[in-house]
């Protein structure tokens, strides 16, 4: 499978009904480095919500896991850690030793894992998606999508809240280490963001995925390839911004249904076992009545635990969405009844992961010196009767996605190539390319010339011009603010707030990609 190395792609999604905002390249199949993790971590919290494990169940350290590259927690071969602590590393530092811990202690091999990683993807309608690890590493066949990403990045919110302020921390206890936030400069930078995770190796660029919310408004959005972590975060911001703009404030809220692969696993496993109170023949004394388990006809064995049934009217109810979101709107919007703010995560049941601490004052990523922000007890195990069951396996002879075994991988792993780092941090030798503008911000220099893009029909359409050309021209349009203008022909796009040479320049550029463009000023 062909896999594109770190071209920019950008997906941004209004999470509260899941529809499409902006997308560029969205659909390219592409490098997710350490975004890979949030699916590990979705499997991990689907399996502690199954009763499958608990945060306290300790799980076992293998050499594969001990000896990938960092970013790493610093494990080592034989401990047993409990999987609280693995979470944090994992979601917090993005460290490759636990997450790879966390997929071999599920399933029992990485391999296995990552086929059931693939699974859910296609169950939560990642359909450009497939995995080969735990925790992103580049490898032959590992690929996502920023469309993919983002679906992920809503489905953590909406299907485990009670787990989600992980992504917001910005230090956390990780048992053997205090680990500080990979993501912490953008936390601290823009409005509202509380997560979720970013990603790098040398193929990818430089990865994000971020959620944020203001007022009733919560966008998602995803930014693979990036050239830096000041680049990726800048243009973060630029699709955050837009999304915002451009996202109506009232508008009905569409929860996204229980993966259907997580339905059908719970169908088989009610039918396993009937219990039943065989006869007992009559005798001079009375004798008590046993009851006796007899376990019922079970299906048909498959060569994977993994194997999920698709049904077709999922994958026809997701293209008529998909079909739907992409019509051009019309120039007037139809009124919609307003609705109560949607409920921010923290307010969604008990949260297991721990109060909040309060923000630290912004430092730079890799280097920085940990928090000194007492942490408060994340991921603590919570009274329930799905988290109060055995951490041991599932009942033999019940099918599971995530069956446990006492199999560990022994082997020693394959040799990473020379050319893929991991890492927390951005890498010596890549220096920052020119600040990015942030579009419909103001712009400070005060000139007086602008570009007019022309006239559209509808606003959406006139702001999502502006955002591309914004992301393509970026180093001729400087500081440019962006607006749209309506008057009696239509929406009038247009960037203001440059000088007369930078306007020409401008204009000049996307001539030359047959972009209509003007030169306006005084």
């Amino acid at each position: 499978m062909s896999v594109a190395a770190a071209p920019f792609a950008a997906f941004v999604m209004d999470a509260r009904s899941g529809k499409e905002i902006y997308s560029q390249n969205a659909d390219t199949r592409l490098h997710p480095a350490s975004l890979t993790k949030m699916m590990t971590l979705y499997m991990a919290f689907t399996a502690i919500e199954r009763g499958q494990v608990r945060l306290d169940s300790k799980f076992t350290v293998t050499n594969h896991a001990a000896a990938q590259p960092p970013s790493r927690l610093g494990l080592k071969p034989g401990q047993k850690i409990e999987l609280r602590y693995l979470i944090r590393a994992a979601a917090v530092k993005s460290a490759n030793d636990a997450a790879t811990t966390i997929g071999e202690n599920l399933a029992g091999s990485e391999a296995k894992f990552a086929a059931q990683m693939t699974a859910m993807a296609r169950a939560l309608g990642m359909r450009n998606t497939n995995f080969r690890n735990a925790n992103g590493l580049t490898i032959e066949g590992h690929y996502s999508t920023a469309r993919d990403m983002t679906t992920l990045g809503r489905r953590l919110f909406y299907d485990f809240p009670q787990y989600y302020s992980i992504f917001s921390r910005r230090s956390a206890d990780a048992g053997i280490a205090t680990v500080s936030s990979t993501n912490k400069r953008f936390l601290d930078s823009y409005e509202g963001a509380d997560g979720i995770k970013t990603g790098y190796t040398r193929a990818a660029g430089f990865n994000l995925t971020a959620s944020a919310k203001r007022g009733s408004k919560r966008i998602i959005a995803t930014v693979m390839g990036g050239n830096s972590t000041a680049h990726r975060n800048q243009v973060m911001a630029q699709l955050l911004d837009a999304g915002f703009g451009s996202a109506p404030k009232n508008v009905r809220e569409v929860k996204p249904a229980a993966p259907e692969l997580l339905m059908v696993e719970k169908k088989v496993a009610r039918r396993v076992q009937v219990a039943r109170v065989e006869p007992t023949p009559v005798a001079a004394a009375p004798v008590a009545q046993t009851p006796a388990l007899s376990a019922s006809d079970r299906p048909v064995a498959r060569a994977s635990t993994v194997a999920i049934v698709t049904p077709a009217a999922i994958s026809a109810a997701v293209a008529k969405a998909q079909a739907r979101n992409r019509k051009t709107e019309g120039d007037a919007r139809p009124a919609r009844k307003p609705l109560p703010p949607v409920a921010s995560a923290s307010t969604k049941g008990t949260d297991d992961l721990g109060a909040t601490s309060a923000r630290p004052s912004s430092r730079p990523e890799g280097d920085a010196p940990a928090d000194t922000t007492s942490e408060e007890q994340i991921l603590r195990p919570v009274a329930s009767p799905l988290r109060d069951k055995s951490a041991s396996l599932a009942q033999p002879g019940t099918p599971s996605l995530f069956m446990l075994s006492a199999a560990r991988a022994s082997d020693e792993p394959a040799e990473q190539p020379d050319s893929i780092i991991l890492a927390s941090r951005e890498p010596n030798g890549i220096a920052a390319p020119e600040a990015t503008q942030i579009v419909n911000r103001n712009s400070a220099n005060g000139s007086a010339y602008g570009v007019s893009l022309g006239l559209y029909r509808s606003q959406r359409e006139a702001e999502q011009l502006l955002l591309r050309t914004a992301l393509q021209e970026n180093s001729s349009l400087g500081n440019a603010a962006s607006r749209v203008e309506t008057n009696s022909r239509g929406y009038e796009a247009i960037f203001v707030g440059i000088s007369k040479e930078m306007a020409e320049l401008a204009c000049g550029r996307l001539a030359a990609r047959q972009q209509n463009c003007t030169v306006t000023g005084p």
